[in-house]
């Protein structure tokens, strides 16, 4: 076997026992692989055609999906529901369900795909629809008063120690795992995550990283690449492949125009965004902060002691500072949505982070004027990194380093205690849960605009999103960037901890004030280490630092 194909198929999760077992277990391995393998191998069948067809649901390039396309995707996708429910079995269940409704996206997607459920099984849903950055607070006003008003929850594996951890949630039952094929998930969102205490509670509908999505056009300008070289650049125009090279072109194109227009580098996003906001100065950080020797970059493993205040975090801080000047006016004010949705898909900005929502979004939002022009890669690297155990920045002998920011563990769909008491509701609320999270909804919520990109190894079928109408180029570089990402040797992995966003909320506040300059950069990293301490030791620094080290695999 060529070591290529060899080193492919570990990184994707196959073992060298795997592999040697020759031939016969090629099929398997391939398909675990998420490279397009599996449609090699795999013959066609009825899942495989039901997916063709929900996959023209409406098509790729022809127009944005409405509620009538939610619903259809949501009846197409029935049958495993009723392998497992009898037509009008939940006659009378009543549940409520809280989620986002974040760009008209999540809720809104899972009303459409469960009205289908409702009419079959006879259950009604009520929804609790909630902005992004009103979330952390509603979830934690619940949890404090004891008001839990809802009886599923979307919700992220950062707060599994905050809601699984108070014992607020059902046990899936075994019966999910089957329907939803939970074998299927990309491993680095098995088991631990969407447990606790070795119990699993959670059917995975999303999977999260940032990358780096970037336009290919400006990247390969001839008059840009003029004026980097007569600029004094010693290097060639292209794509940034470090944060250094990210900072040195956002201060170039200041003023530069392209195809007529203002031309922006790096877009970032200084306004806080309910905690989800401190993952966009995380991106900027892991590659200075999370060194391949140490598993932990937010926290001292062994004392929870923030590291949020050390050069390498300060570094990322004043990268903001400093660039911000170059990048559009007023964009001190713009939050992750912004950034996102109303200015790199709208043409502003030529360098974005984010999840991997912008993939498919540029090319199947109304919105987008970029999906002919974007192209993607693992977050960029640091010609050094600091090492938080010497106290001392190091070059690697292997060249920059890259520590891709695995975001929040993806969004996943819950079943709250509150329903163990009632079997007919218990069993109501896991099977709207699991009909979310089937299979086959699943490529279809990758593809489409929804709040979710790829989290399942079979998602990683390159024919079948070329067949859904996708650019064979563009969807490699794409989910190329997924999986490099999520499989990264040196990734920066979430701490699924209690309170995790409220840390990351104490820290936004600080950072407006840091980026608006009422603070120097190593006084605002300084104030949230403080607020990181007081918070620690609020929950319990043993607990934190148990809980903290089983995160990290330690």
């Amino acid at each position: 076997m060529r070591v290529g194909l060899y080193d492919k198929l570990v990184r994707a999760g196959a073992t060298r026992r795997d592999i040697l077992k020759g031939a016969a277990s090629m099929a398997a391995i391939a398909a675990a692989s998420g490279a397009g393998l599996g449609a090699l191998t795999r013959p066609a069948s009825a899942a495989s055609e039901l997916r063709s067809k929900i996959l023209q649901i409406p098509g790729v390039g022809k127009g944005q999906p409405t509620d009538a396309d939610f619903q259809k995707v949501g009846e197409l996708c029935l049958e495993a529901t009723k392998a497992n429910v009898k037509e009008g079995e939940f006659a009378g269940v009543e549940l409520t369900f809280m989620g986002l409704n974040n760009q008209n996206l999540h809720n809104v997607l899972f009303r459409g795909f469960l009205k289908p459920w409702e009419t079959y099984t006879g259950a009604k849903i009520s929804w609790i629809d909630l902005a992004q950055a009103d979330y952390n607070a509603r979830l934690q006003q619940s949890i404090a008063t004891g008001t839990v008003d809802f009886d599923i929850i979307e919700m992220g594996a950062p707060f599994e120690g905050d809601v699984c951890g108070k014992g607020l949630t059902s046990e899936m039952p075994d019966w999910v795992k089957k329907q939803i094929d939970f074998d299927d998930l990309v491993n680095y969102l098995k088991p631990p995550v969407g447990t606790w205490d070795g119990k699993q509670y959670r059917v995975t509908i999303d999977g999260d990283a940032h990358n780096f999505n970037y336009r290919t056009d400006v990247f390969a300008d001839a008059d840009l690449a003029k004026q980097w070289k007569d600029g004094g650049a010693t290097s060639e125009w292209g794509v940034p492949k470090t944060w250094q090279e990210v900072q040195a072109v956002t201060k170039f194109l200041k003023g530069k125009k392209f195809k007529g227009q203002d031309v922006y580098g790096y877009l970032d996003a200084p306004k806080p965004w309910g905690g989800f906001g401190f993952y966009f100065l995380g991106s900027r950080a892991t590659a200075y902060a999370k060194h391949p020797d140490d598993k932990a970059w937010l926290f001292d493993a062994d004392t929870m002691k923030p590291r949020v205040n050390n050069p390498a975090w300060v570094r990322a801080i004043q990268d903001v500072i400093d660039a911000l000047p170059s990048e559009p006016a007023d964009q001190i004010n713009a939050d992750p949505n912004t950034t996102a949705f109303q200015q790199f898909l709208a043409g502003t900005g030529s360098m974005i982070p984010w999840w991997g929502d912008v993939g498919s979004n540029v090319k199947t939002n109304d919105s987008s004027v970029i999906g002919d022009v974007t192209g993607f890669s693992i977050l960029p690297g640091s010609d050094d990194v600091y090492n938080s155990k010497t106290g001392k920045w190091e070059k690697l002998a292997s060249g920059p380093n890259y520590a891709p920011n695995c975001a929040y563990l993806g969004w996943g769909v819950y079943v709250m205690a509150r329903v163990d008491s009632d079997e007919k509701k218990k069993k109501a609320a896991w099977s709207a849960a699991a009909h979310l999270g089937g299979k086959d909804l699943s490529i279809w919520t990758a593809m489409y605009p929804s709040g979710f990109q790829p989290y399942r190894n079979s998602h990683f079928d390159i024919p079948e999103w070329v067949a859904a109408g996708y650019d064979e180029a563009f969807i490699t570089s794409y989910l190329k960037s997924e999986g490099d990402s999520y499989n990264h040797p040196n990734a920066a992995i979430e701490p699924r901890i209690p309170g995790i966003f409220q840390y990351y909320s104490a820290a936004e506040d600080i950072l407006a004030n840091t980026f608006a300059g009422k603070m120097k950069a190593q006084e605002g990293a300084d104030a949230i280490a403080a607020a990181w301490e007081k918070l620690t030791d609020q929950i319990g620094r043993d607990k934190q630092i148990k809980l903290y080290k089983a995160s990290l695999g330690m």
